[in-house]
């Protein structure tokens, strides 16, 4: 199905496509096939003639039936007991039942034991049955749906709850459907606030959500924002999305003025319903996030199988972990640090960083395990892991040569909110009978941009405890220069992006010694990361690099093999 203004909008479609399923129970032949000759034509129509059938029939479509029309007097069962089985089951109480009597004394009692309303017999005014369980049926749906809640305030979408209860309707009266999940995100939302303030923020967003409910509609569907800058999208499947992509870029080009606001589309198209709608969403967003934030221009991305395999991959990682843990699957290795500002670099520091060593898969590559461990909320384990064998390593070389080598540890973005924090890493020096200055932590510059207020109080903590605390990978981010004066930092350890194509005047190298002359009016120290050889190393020198690490010095090395270095080095750390 292509792409196409004249389709029907969702609105118009919602009556036709939810044809609901009635069950009617009676034990009076006559009766079932007069309500059945009225509601044939505008409802499915199932029957019972005794409760236990009622019930039967009831817990076996229950996720179809929209009500229940009910006799109160039957053998095997009489109405009041299926109304006291229905109110007692969670799973049929939300199912609306009219009762069908001529005893009107048996009205009110119907009503207390959680019926919604009731039919008189004879049956003798077909118009209105079928008025009163439309609206019984209106009224159940509008309890369950809107409870969800409804209406994203700002772009007039649907919120969450109420798409995905919407959606989980469609599913169900529309088995054989073929349809896409799809997720639409803004990249990097949080500077589009950051440098065009909060109202142009807002009407990025509006202008995406119009161009989202309008692409929605005419394929068949329907969008919500579920957070700031995410949009989901549930329509009948197409063949391709460039008309996706071109309707957003379009109407951003339109009507706004602003020319780098860029899209990341992921797309999971389930023509066999073969997972449930949450998981839909969640393949959804993971062919988005796999898309790059840095991109230049808008991406879009569909999942498949090379995405499933890597999915299952993924999660056999992050339920391996413990086991890892225990198994002592991960090393720690030192990648040596040497201050150059003398003739011979000297060995001052190292950074600790971790391996995996996986029994099935092998050796994991550690730019996959932790982005995953961290996007997962699972890196907070392997953080703590790391910690304490670094400061036991620490320990073990002082006790060795006599000197006590500063090591360098990273601290996530889930390690900064977690309210135990400072006391762990107390735990640790003080476990292993060190000084705070001996555990150096590193913290990236885009975790100080996710909240700042919250990022520049813990890290006050940290150093009046007495721990030095690094920036780590500067100018990846997107911190503003006024943000950087009131971080507290010991150290700018510059993103190895910077290093790896500098030469002599080039605009790399010109950034470069833009950031030493910040360094230097911060009064703090510069760490360059990822020097690989002699070229790059004399011009950080020249420029008045402070420390460097690389492969240019040494690759990461083993506890023993630095211990070998500290030993041929001693006079560095007298």
């Amino acid at each position: 199905m292509n792409f196409d203004n004249s389709q029907l909008d969702i609105e118009a479609k919602y009556e036709r496509d939810f044809r609901r399923t009635i069950l009617i129970v009676d034990d009076e032949p006559v009766n079932l096939r007069l309500l059945g000759n009225i509601l044939g034509e505008e409802y499915d129509v199932a029957y019972a003639q005794t409760g236990k059938e009622a019930i039967s029939e009831i817990k076996k479509q229950k996720d179809l039936l929209s009500l229940v029309l009910l006799d109160l007097y039957m053998p095997d069962g009489n109405g009041y007991a299926v109304l006291d089985e229905m109110r007692t089951n969670e799973e049929l109480r939300d199912i609306p039942v009219i009762v069908l009597t001529s005893d009107k004394s048996a009205e009110v009692e119907s009503l207390h034991r959680g019926a919604v309303d009731f039919l008189s017999k004879p049956y003798d005014n077909p118009e209105v049955i079928k008025a009163r369980i439309r609206r019984s049926i209106e009224l159940s749906i509008g309890r369950s749906i809107i409870g969800a809640t409804g209406v994203d305030k700002l772009t007039g979408l649907m919120t969450k709850e109420y798409f995905f209860r919407y959606s989980q309707e469609y599913d169900k009266f529309h088995p054989d459907q073929e349809v896409d999940a799809i997720v639409v995100n803004v990249s990097k939302f949080h500077l589009i606030n950051e440098l065009y303030g909060r109202n142009f923020g807002d009407r990025v967003i509006k202008v995406i959500a119009e161009g989202v409910r309008n692409a929605s509609r005419a394929c068949g569907g329907v969008a919500c924002r579920t957070n700031a800058d995410c949009f989901y999208m549930y329509i009948e499947h197409q063949e391709n999305y460039d008309f996706l992509m071109r309707t957003l870029s379009n109407l951003l080009a339109e009507m706004l003025e602003v020319q780098d606001i860029r899209l990341r589309i992921g797309v999971y198209p389930d023509i066999y319903h073969s997972v449930n709608l949450e998981q839909r969403f969640d393949r959804a967003l993971q062919a988005c996030n796999l898309l790059s934030r840095n991109a230049g221009q808008d991406t879009l991305s569909v999942y498949d199988n090379r995405m499933h395999e890597r999915e299952i991959y993924e999660a056999k990682l992050l339920g391996d972990i413990e086991k890892a843990l225990l198994e002592n699957q991960f090393k720690i290795v030192f990648q040596p640090k040497y201050d150059i500002h003398e003739d011979q670099p000297e060995l001052c520091s190292a950074e600790v960083l971790v391996r995996w060593k996986h029994p099935e898969y092998g050796l994991v590559r550690p730019d996959f395990f932790i982005p995953l461990f961290e996007e997962n909320g699972r890196i907070k384990e392997l953080d703590r892991f790391v910690w304490q064998e670094a400061a036991r390593q620490v320990r073990i070389w002082h006790d060795m040569y006599g000197v006590k080598v500063p090591v360098s540890v990273n601290v996530s973005r889930v390690d900064i909110f977690d309210p135990d924090l400072l006391e762990f890493l107390k735990k640790v020096i003080s476990d292993n009978n060190l000084d705070p200055a001996d555990l150096h932590l590193e913290i990236t510059e885009t975790a100080y941009t996710d909240s700042v207020n919250t990022m520049i109080e813990v890290v006050k903590s940290l150093r009046d405890a007495g721990f030095k605390v690094e920036m780590d990978d500067f100018g990846k981010g997107y911190s503003s220069l006024n943000m950087l004066t009131s971080l507290p930092i010991d150290a700018l350890k510059l993103d190895m992006a910077f290093i790896k194509d500098i030469a002599e005047n080039n605009k790399e190298m010109s950034m470069v010694e833009f950031i030493l002359e910040i360094a230097r009016f911060l009064g703090v120290p510069v760490i360059a990361e990822g020097v690989e050889n002699a070229e790059q190393y004399l011009l950080l020198k020249k420029a008045g690099c402070d420390i460097i690490q690389g492969y240019y010095f040494s690759k990461p090395v083993s506890s023993s093999e630095f211990g070998h270095l500290i030993e041929r080095n001693l006079g560095c750390f007298k």
